[in-house]
């Protein structure tokens, strides 16, 4: 019976530095308090994953680019890619990295390893009926998928070790 899963610990991607988790950290929370669920690199329609998705209590999808520096910021142009496939579009950095860097077309967060704040809402842009239906589906299929890896972490691809 698995009753107490207190053992269990995600698995770590490796590609993200400490900045870049403490601040997704520190997003996951804000959202958490704000009813939102979240979904950590989660791929996308269009091939690119995003760093952190947030499904809303009425539905509402938001993705949030992580940048935890200038040179992170300036060496990823891919983030207009994201808006089809979110409502509101944000990045995300912490203390010390100047705002002004980041476009006035999206939402601005702060964040350390201990919470968040939203610095500029993000302008949105409602998505279209399918492609909502097709996040939703992506949202939960990865929520549920990365669950039960925690349970049962043998199970990789589909195919029990």
């Amino acid at each position: 019976m698995l009753s107490d899963l207190s053992h269990i610990v995600p698995p770590v991607d490796g590609r993200q530095s400490e900045a870049a988790l403490a601040i997704q950290r520190g997003v996951g929370r804000l959202f958490r308090q704000q009813g939102y669920s979240v979904v950590m690199e989660l791929s996308l329609a269009s091939g690119r994953r995003a760093d952190l998705v947030g499904l809303g209590p009425t539905g509402d999808i938001w993705i949030v680019e992580i940048k935890s520096s200038i040179e992170d910021f300036r060496a990823d142009l891919k983030w207009p890619d994201y808006r089809p496939s979110c409502d509101r579009l944000f990045f995300a950095t912490k203390p010390g990295v100047p705002l002004e860097i980041f476009p006035g077309d999206a939402g601005l967060i702060l964040a350390d390893g201990y919470g968040a704040e939203i610095l500029r809402s993000a302008p949105e842009h409602r998505l279209a009926g399918a492609t909502r239906k097709a996040m939703l589906l992506r949202f939960g299929q990865a929520a549920a998928n990365r669950l039960h890896g925690l349970v049962d972490p043998g199970l990789s691809e589909g195919i029990p070790r």
